[in-house]
């Protein structure tokens, strides 16, 4: 604790005063730039943007004589880190089930709910984060992001999905008198015009990407089963990139991830039974997978497993199994947990898992820096400790590239140049 904030002290006390030309020399132990680790190398930062990356020997040759130093003992330098899927309007099931947080919590209590979320994504060294459907909140994320990038609240640089699209009768919430109307958790739509229709309508509205459920848990006894068909899928990719826009599609099953790949999205999200066959037409089709395995294994602790003192569940088994087969198949993996899931602030719960399920600590870290600004088309900006990118910077006590639980050490945290207040 005391190194914490002797640490911090300084970092404030060396932004104090410093104007838009001013030079800031971050000299930690080691630097990790999305891609490869530097020993004793530093990063110059020139109002919001990297200048510099060097050797600290190179960089101190020619240091000008006004340049605020920070030194960083025994600290890693890494860019700030990239949530590839979150969904700040949603709080951990086993606090209230995701059924009754669309049902019964209104969406400006939701929306209070998620500007602390989006607050404690941030404090946690994630200055981008891709949300993917507001879950039953419409498009109240358009708003989120504005007030994040006028800096009314804290939060990092939003990609938003607003509220997704499903196939009729495919989502939830459910289990309801047929005579009742429920709301959804995300926005139907079906055939060409409806289809073509809501996914400009979405885009219109603020979406950066659009989200598909190209399966869903609506077979016949209650098992996860394709939903839109694959020209469905191939119309809604054709109209969200005349837009500029991606699309990217929530799938577990063999059928509905073939469909979502052949269909044109860009990243699976989840992937759980997925098969060798499947990998390999997602390395062919440079697919990426977002495997959220954070999220199965909250959600199997929720159901009764004591992680650590009862076996493994079979979903649990089955995902490592599953998870090491894409990596050996070549399959590009982003990082993205699946918060809300589980507790906002604790996205590193997914980077530990990836190195648990087979991952090298450095190539779980790549996942959350330059895999994901590749992958979400962002790499202009963030996700490399490069120069002219965003000063995006994230600083922490110890080695993550070695022991990746290091990266949850969060000393400093900086978002477009601002050092970020981790009080």
């Amino acid at each position: 604790m005391y190194f914490r904030k002797t640490l911090l002290l300084l970092i404030i006390t060396s932004f104090i005063k410093v104007s838009a030309q001013s030079l800031i020399y971050l000299r930690p132990d080691r630097v990790f730039d999305g891609e490869k680790v530097f020993e004793k190398y530093g990063v110059i930062i020139k109002a919001n943007k990297i200048e510099i990356v060097d050797s600290q020997v190179n960089i101190e040759k020619n240091l000008p004589k006004d340049t605020k130093i920070v030194d960083l003992k025994n600290c890693t330098l890494l860019p700030g880190l990239i949530e590839g899927h979150t969904h700040l309007f949603l709080h951990p099931y086993n606090e209230v089930p995701w059924d009754d947080q669309v049902l019964k919590e209104s969406r400006s209590y939701r929306t209070a709910r998620a500007v602390i979320h989006a607050e404690k994504t941030l404090k946690a060294g994630f200055t981008t984060a891709r949300d993917l459907g507001t879950e039953g909140a419409e498009f109240d994320d358009v708003g989120l992001k504005k007030a994040i990038d006028d800096g009314v609240i804290l939060g990092p640089r939003l990609l938003i999905a607003t509220k997704a699209l499903i196939a009729t009768g495919s989502y939830a919430p459910r289990s309801f008198s047929a005579d009742i109307k429920v709301p959804q958790g995300a926005e139907e739509a079906d055939g060409v015009d409806d289809l073509i229709k809501k996914t400009r309508n979405q885009i219109g509205k603020g979406a950066d990407l659009i989200k598909i459920y190209a399966d869903y848990r609506w077979g016949l006894r209650g098992e996860a089963a394709p939903t839109f068909s694959l020209e469905e899928i191939k119309l809604i990719v054709a109209t969200a990139q005349s837009a500029g826009r991606p699309t990217v599609a929530h799938a577990s099953t063999v059928e509905g991830m073939r469909r979502a790949i052949l269909g044109g999205v860009e990243t699976i999200e989840h992937g759980d039974n997925g098969t060798l066959e499947i990998w390999k037409l997602m390395a062919e089709k440079n697919v990426y997978l977002c495997a959220t395995l954070a999220a199965g294994d909250a959600i199997s602790q929720y159901r009764g497993w004591k992680k650590g003192v009862d076996d493994e569940p079979d979903r649990i088994k089955k995902k490592r199994v599953s998870f090491k087969q894409a990596l050996e198949a070549g399959v590009k993996i982003c990082f993205g947990g699946d918060v809300g899931v589980f507790a906002h602030g604790d996205n590193a719960r997914e980077l530990e898992m990836m190195v648990d399920y087979g991952m090298q600590p450095t190539e779980a870290l790549k996942s959350a820096t330059s895999v994901n600004a590749d992958a979400f088309h962002v790499n202009y900006e963030v996700g490399r400790i490069k120069s002219g990118l965003m000063a995006d910077i994230v600083v922490v006590e110890g080695n993550p590239t070695k022991q990746i639980a290091d990266i949850r050490k969060v000393k400093v945290v900086m978002k477009d140049g601002k050092l970020i207040s981790l009080k």
